[in-house]
C-alpha cells in the first residue's frame, strides 16, 4: 500500500478517516493524499476572466492549504513528509475519481456521515458516489476506530452466486493485513430463503474452493439483507464489513439500488468496498 487517498471536507468524519489512514499501514512506506475539493459550479466567480480565476483559485489553495494544517496536521499527524496536501476545483465525487486515476491511488478512505429518508432517495451522498463508481477499494468510515483493533471482518453472501475471482483475492488481502477472522455469513430473507442444510453446504464448498483461512461460516435470518448484515455485525462485534458491488449506474441503480450504498449510509462500522468489473 504506497497511495492512499482521503478525501476531506473539514467534517468530524473526515477527520476520522484522516486518522484511520494515517494508522492503516504503519511501518510501510506510504503516502496519504488529503484532497479538498472546491465545488466551482456553485461559485459566483465562474464567469471571470481565466487569469482572475487562476489567481483566485491560487489564493483559495492556499488558504485551504494553511487551514487543513492549522486543524489536522499539526493535530493528528506526526510524520508530515508522508501526507500531502492537495486542492482541486469540480465536482466533489468525480473530481476524487479522477484525482484517484490520474495519480494512482491504491485506496480511498473516505469519512461518511450517512444520509436518510428523501434525501438519500434523492440526492445520496459522494461516498455513495465514489463506492458505486471507484475502480479501487474504498473503506468509508463513520466513527474512528484503529485499524489495528479490526479483528473481526463480516463477509456477506451476496455475491456468492456469482464470486469474482478480484474480489476473493482483495477480501483475502485485507484478511490478512488486519490479521482479521472473516465471517462468512448467508442471509437468509423471506424473499431470498434457502434451507439451512443446503445453505452450509454451499458454504462449506465456497470456503474450500477459494481456500480461505481463519475463517467461519454463518447463517443469519433477517428481513431483508442489509439489516441481517447489520444485525450480524452488532451480535458477533464486528469491527467492519466488506463486500463487493456492481457499480450499478442509470436505470438499473434506480430499479435495484445497491446494497454497499445502503450500508455506507447505515453501517455504524466501516465498510469495505470494491467494485466488480462486469464480465464480458
Amino acid at each position: 500500500m504506497t497511495n492512499i487517498l482521503v478525501p476531506y471536507d473539514f467534517s468530524d468524519q473526515a477527520a476520522n478517516a484522516f486518522r484511520f489512514a494515517l494508522q492503516y499501514d504503519e511501518g510501510q512506506k506510504r503516502t496519504v493524499h488529503l484532497l479538498h475539493v472546491v465545488e466551482m459550479m456553485s461559485r459566483p466567480f465562474l464567469n471571470l476572466e481565466e487569469e482572475v480565476l487562476d489567481d483566485l483559485k491560487s489564493e483559495v489553495e492556499k488558504k485551504i492549504i494553511t487551514r487543513v494544517s492549522e486543524e489536522i496536521l499539526n493535530k493528528f499527524s506526526l510524520e508530515r513528509n508522508h501526507v500531502k496536501v492537495q486542492v482541486a476545483f469540480g465536482h466533489t465525487a468525480q473530481t476524487i475519481l479522477k484525482f484517484a486515476d490520474s495519480d494512482k491511488m491504491d485506496l480511498i478512505i473516505m469519512g461518511t456521515r450517512g444520509v436518510t429518508g428523501m434525501r438519500e432517495l434523492l440526492v445520496g451522498s459522494n461516498t455513495e458516489k465514489i463506492t458505486r463508481a471507484s475502480a479501487i477499494p474504498v473503506i468509508a468510515v463513520k466513527n474512528y476506530v484503529k485499524p489495528e483493533r479490526i479483528k473481526n471482518i463480516v463477509f456477506p453472501n451476496t455475491l456468492l452466486s456469482d464470486a469474482d475471482e478480484n474480489l476473493i483475492m482483495k477480501i483475502k488481502a485485507l484478511q490478512h493485513h488486519f490479521g482479521a477472522t472473516l465471517h462468512i455469513v448467508w442471509i437468509n430473507t423471506p424473499t431470498n430463503f434457502q434451507r439451512d442444510v443446503v445453505t452450509r453446504e454451499e458454504l462449506k464448498r465456497f470456503s474450500k474452493w477459494y481456500m480461505f483461512k481463519d475463517y467461519t461460516i454463518n447463517i443469519y435470518n433477517d428481513t431483508d439483507e442489509e439489516a441481517g448484515m447489520i444485525n450480524f455485525a452488532h451480535m458477533i462485534n464486528a469491527d467492519m464489513i466488506a463486500l463487493g458491488t456492481h457499480g450499478r449506474k442509470g436505470l438499473a441503480h434506480v430499479l435495484n439500488g445497491s446494497l454497499a450504498e445502503d450500508l455506507v449510509n447505515h453501517a455504524d462500522v466501516p465498510v469495505w468496498t470494491y467494485t466488480i468489473k462486469e464480465k464480458e
